[in-house]
């Protein structure tokens, strides 16, 4: 019962805090910055305040409305200053100061329903739900959708949950059931979640389950209609601990599995947006060396003309001058020399790896581009008995393309050391349940019978997230040179007291000594050799030796041609 309690609060306040931050991202504020326009005589830091609010810039908001506030005396300008840094606050989440300066405000302002309304969120994120409903009621009875810019079921929904927090239970049915049914009217599906998700939590707080479960599946069902991964993340979330509760495990399993599913792919977008970020900050980095580079170098020569005027009358001095000149130059040089030795190996692996990359990438899409060709040509002659097996083929060239994306992303983080490693107990078990989990399509296409002989409670000390990249990597191999109808084994054991062993083990091709030899060497990347299709970049490999390494582990290769390989990386246990 303390589960259920728990689990109600924590949605509870997720659904409000989502519907809060959901509208304060969309508000418009076209109306607000066409009545700022009308104004006379704006003052300059006015002027700056609205620029950054317009940006979004809280921070410069802040600022400048302060020194806005000291140079105007106009009692409409100060309510807009006043609005400007409630809100400011409010999205800082510093929602004391933001209630301060709504107080402010006079109650003729032409946005005072906006104060009103945002007076109401402050209140139920302070936990004064007595404040609240006062609030929300005071903007239920002014409300009219033809008028105001915001949705009149949000304000019902916000009411109601502050009925909830009272534990006035039949007064917040009312209220949600009633913004609930508006919202369906509307078919606002962002909102219409959280609200199933609410009126699911209203039912489950009083012990009505059978009435509670069905909304959190509706939240569930229409949460797989959005884009969000957010969302999907949340629902999942929501209905594996509603199985837990009734003690469903094996359903509970599979939505927790969704739900780690969900949250690799928002973290895979979070690391995309912050390599672009980090390639533009670089990019600004680059520009600002060359402009100091310059300065120096024109400082020199500055410095060089002007001691020869200025000391051209002593030989002695000049040449002292000259020969101290002379050897800060042959100093430089040699620093300048040296890096751009270095800089000219680095681009060398960067243009190599990038010439190697292009060329599987195009060879990919034209694999895909011929598949697809072969595919419309299939439809059209309806013969649909080939279909299953070009479309099978379609998703393996998909795979090994975004495969090689995903390396190519890892690897340009690591280059830029922004992977961020936390090394903790792993429990070697779960993680590769985890792991394999999405893996059996791939291992049905080519009728591979795999193997999870990992030992329960087997604990090891290693970052998770570069785990998962490292055992992906060892599997894709696995699956890319192993026969049809072959194996995968993944095992462990003991290799001493402070060291376990994982191993992933296949019944492929193996490799010679050369190769593994070639494998191990602490070298850039490969080249393509013979066999163009079996090679490939050799990033992969590349980037799990670097994270090997940065886990504190070592990797060993044993193999045998036509029988068989096995990748076994040494952990340090967790005692």
């Amino acid at each position: 019962m303390h589960l259920i309690k728990t689990f109600i609060f924590f949605t509870f306040i997720f659904s409000y805090s989502f519907v809060f931050s959901q509208k304060n991202k969309t508000i418009k504020h076209e109306l607000f910055f066409k009545k700022i326009k009308k104004l006379d005589n704006l003052e300059i830091n006015f002027d700056k305040t609205t620029h950054f609010f317009s940006l979004q810039n809280w921070d410069s908001v802040l600022v400048y409305s302060s020194k806005a506030l000291v140079f105007n005396k106009n009692k409409r300008l100060l309510n807009y200053c006043h609005y400007m840094r409630g809100y400011g606050f409010m999205k800082k989440k510093l929602f004391t100061e933001a209630q301060k300066e709504y107080l402010l405000i006079s109650t003729d302002f032409i946005f005072y329903y906006k104060i009103i309304k945002n007076l109401g969120g402050i209140a139920i994120k302070q936990r004064k739900f007595k404040k609240a409903v006062k609030y929300f009621n005071t903007l239920n009875n002014l409300l009219k959708d033809s008028i105001y810019d915001f949705k009149k079921s949000t304000v019902i929904h916000d009411l109601g949950v502050s009925y909830f927090h009272l534990s006035k239970f039949k007064k917040a049915e009312e209220l949600l059931l009633k913004s609930l049914s508006l919202q369906k009217k509307a078919k606002d599906t962002i909102l219409l979640i959280g609200s199933y998700t609410d009126v699911g939590n209203l039912y489950y707080e009083q012990y009505k389950d059978k009435l509670a479960i069905p909304f959190y599946e509706k939240a569930y069902q229409l949460s797989k209609k959005t884009n969000s991964f957010y969302l999907k993340r949340k629902a999942s979330l929501n209905m594996a601990i509603v199985e837990e509760d009734r003690k469903n495990l094996t359903k509970a399993l599979v939505y927790r599995k969704e739900f780690e599913k969900w949250k690799d792919s928002l973290n895979n977008q979070e690391k995309i947006w912050g390599i672009a970020q980090i390639e533009k900050q670089l990019a600004v980095t680059q520009k600002q060396k060359e402009i100091n580079f310059l300065e120096s170098e024109n400082k020199i020569k500055v410095l060089e003309r002007n001691s020869f005027i200025l000391f051209s009358f002593l030989l002695l001095l000049i040449l002292l001058a000259g020969a101290y000149i002379y050897s800060q130059q042959k100093k430089a040089t040699k620093i300048i020399t040296f890096q751009k030795e270095e800089l000219n190996t680095l681009n060398k692996a960067k243009d190599k790896l990038f010439s190697i990359v292009s060329h599987d990438l195009r060879s990919s899409v034209n694999l895909l581009q011929k598949s697809n060709s072969k595919l419309l040509h299939e439809i059209q002659q309806r013969n649909y008995k080939v279909l299953n097996t070009i479309v099978i083929k379609n998703a393996a060239i998909a795979n090994s393309s975004y495969n090689l994306l995903e390396n190519l992303l890892h690897w340009a983080t690591l280059q830029t050391k922004q992977l961020y490693f936390n090394i903790e107990s792993i429990d070697l078990f779960s993680a590769m349940q985890q792991i394999t989990f999405n893996y059996q399509p791939l291992f049905d296409d080519k009728k591979i019978i795999f193997k999870n002989k990992i030992s329960p409670a087997s604990f090891i000390l290693a970052d998770l997230d570069s785990l998962k990249i490292i055992v992906r990597n060892l599997l894709d191999n696995s699956i890319k040179f192993n026969k049809e109808q072959g194996v995968i084994t993944i095992y462990n054991y003991a290799k001493n007291k402070e060291h376990d062993c994982l191993v992933v083990e296949d019944t492929g091709i193996g490799m010679n000594e050369d190769t593994i030899e070639e494998l191990l060497k602490e070298t850039s990347l490969l080249s393509k050799k013979k066999n163009q299709e079996d090679i490939g970049t050799g990033l992969g490999i590349q980037l799990c030796k670097t994270l090997i390494l940065k886990n504190h582990a070592t990797l060993e290769i044993e193999s045998v041609i036509n029988k068989g390989t096995k990748m076994i990386i040494t952990f340090p246990k967790s005692i």
